[in-house]
């Protein structure tokens, strides 16, 4: 049993950034809070840093962009953080009548993004069902998202919320790709609107499991409008704001700790075992927050974990010498990668890419998204860099799930296959415009699903833990972790992570509704 010393209210498991939120609240309402980290500094996957020897640029090597953070945790924990709108949404290549061209939905100005939807088409039509889709998922995330740092609505309370029975079927009960096909009629303008319910989740548009409606909906409802930022400074200036913030509440904040053992009390005494370089500790907690994925609290648990999750994606970060010429004429480069830049996202080749991977095969055209970080925000170079016109580009690709890189050259070939399609609506390739470490070699790594198991603990690869669930209860709730969505098997063990009812991305969400739970439970 752990000695007085070692007695804390909550310990927290894992300092990604929402372990870091709840250690905030938590602190901050008095209660004595211990967070324990395995790798040597805090942030998980929402972290900066040097990527590559010689070059002075911070990249955000993981997690990389920010919609569900609520506004309202930034002021209520005080943080110092800027989150800067993109202008340009989107900028999509592509072929038509034989002419590269593409394209462009720009944020701020709707009259240019109806002529570039009529450049592409010829007609409104696309640009008008477009505005009618947007404005459907439009009101479901002004009422969705406010209920997210609320207590589980039921399902029937949610659909009451949003009052609009055709939007609640198009996204809550049938297969989203049902509602894509009814919806628009150009196979590129479908491919950028699905694109949205496949990061990071294998799945396709017809999925009977709604996988797909799930995952389209977090990355829509953000904050009430869906708009995807950047956090100048990169992702480490999230987590560096959290963890600033949790010491300033009291948080003992402790990284270089392994958590080997998670042991429950049954009645308010669990204790957390774990190792640091001086040996092995033991603390003693009347509740557990674990910002890990459930299958990871099961082994630390001694439970069988059931079916392995599985990430389905590849994240390659480079730094340009320059950015590269497009093959379309009239799109800029700095606006074309300033937005998300789809490549091989067409409806058919997502579908066609999905059916590949299935099959066990490496696509033969990858799906992907890249985006610049620098151009919104240049913080993340250095003097020098900014001297010599770096860039950074980060590349996401889709539907490279972790069981097609068994075979350790499959990396490689998915990377080489990313960037031949990416190449193909350049007007040079973009290993011309790489920049060179210092030792000469290219500034370019990929991380595969099973990269991110072994640099950051994520099972599989998974970047949210496992499936997205809707965000509403499944029966009633019956005690208070469950009334937030946080609940495990154990009364004093609660999720604090991704893998909590309404976890995935960078939100904190989780962090905030276990620390809800927990403070409902302790009084």
């Amino acid at each position: 049993m752990a000695n007085p010393s070692s007695r804390y209210d909550v310990v927290i498991v894992g300092g990604g950034h929402n372990g870091l939120v709840a250690a905030a609240y938590l602190a901050r309402a008095g209660r004595r809070v211990l967070l324990l980290e395995r790798l040597p500094g805090l942030g998980g996957a929402a972290v900066s840093a040097p990527a590559f020897t010689g070059v002075d640029a911070r990249l955000s090597r993981y997690s990389y962009l920010v919609s569900l953070l609520p506004r309202t945790l930034v002021r209520e924990l005080g943080l110092r953080l800027e989150l800067r709108r993109r202008r340009i949404a989107s900028y999509t290549p592509a072929v038509r009548d034989g002419r590269p061209t593409g394209l462009l939905v720009d944020a701020a100005d709707a009259g240019r993004t109806r002529e570039s939807f009529r450049a592409l088409i010829g007609t409104d039509r696309e640009w008008e069902a477009w505005r009618r889709f947007y404005a459907m998922t439009g009101s479901v995330a002004e009422a969705v998202f406010p209920t997210l740092t609320e207590p589980l609505p039921t399902r029937a309370e949610l659909r009451g919320r949003l009052g609009d029975d055709a939007a609640w079927t198009a996204l809550f009960e049938r297969p989203l790709g049902e509602t894509i096909e009814e919806s628009f009629a150009d196979d590129l303008v479908r491919g950028v609107v699905l694109t949205d319910a496949l990061i990071g989740t294998f799945t396709r548009a017809h999925d009977p499991s709604l996988r797909q409606n799930r995952c389209f909906l977090y990355h829509v409802i953000g904050n009430g409008t869906g708009d995807w930022d950047v956090p100048v400074g990169g992702m480490g200036a999230v987590t560096g704001a959290l963890t600033a913030a949790a010491r300033a509440a009291g948080a003992e904040l402790r990284t270089g700790c392994e958590v080997t053992a998670v042991a429950t009390g049954g009645a308010g005494e669990a204790e957390v075992t774990y190792r640091h370089r001086d040996g092995e500790a033991t603390a003693a907690a009347r509740r557990v927050l674990v910002n890990a994925a459930p299958a990871t609290l099961a082994r630390l648990l001694g439970e069988e974990p059931g079916p392995a999750p599985e990430g389905a994606q590849l994240k390659v970060n480079m730094v340009l010498r320059r950015l590269p010429r497009l093959r379309d004429p009239a799109a800029d480069p700095r606006e074309a990668f300033a937005g998300t830049f789809h490549i091989a996202e067409g409806y058919r080749q997502l579908e066609t890419a999905y059916a590949e991977a299935a099959a066990g095969r490496i696509p033969s055209a990858p799906p992907s998204e890249i985006y610049c970080h620098s151009l919104t925000d240049p913080s993340i170079l250095g003097p020098e860099a900014v001297r010599q016109g770096l860039q950074t580009l980060t590349l996401f690709g889709l539907h490279l799930p972790a069981r097609l890189f068994a075979d350790p050259a499959a990396k490689e070939r998915a990377l080489a296959a990313s960037l031949a399609q990416l190449d193909a609506v350049l007007a040079e390739p973009i290993a011309d415009c790489l920049a060179e470490d210092a030792d000469g070699r290219p500034c370019v790594e990929a991380k595969t699903p099973l990269d991110l198991e072994r640099e950051i603990g994520l099972p599989g690869g998974h970047i949210f833990h496992r499936d997205l669930a809707f965000p509403f209860a499944a029966g009633e709730p019956d005690s208070a972790a469950a009334r937030w969505g946080v609940a495990t098997a154990h009364p004093d063990i609660l999720l604090c992570g991704a893998g909590a009812v309404r976890g995935g991305g960078v939100s904190g969400i989780p962090g905030h509704n276990a620390a809800r739970a927990v403070l409902e439970d302790l009084r």
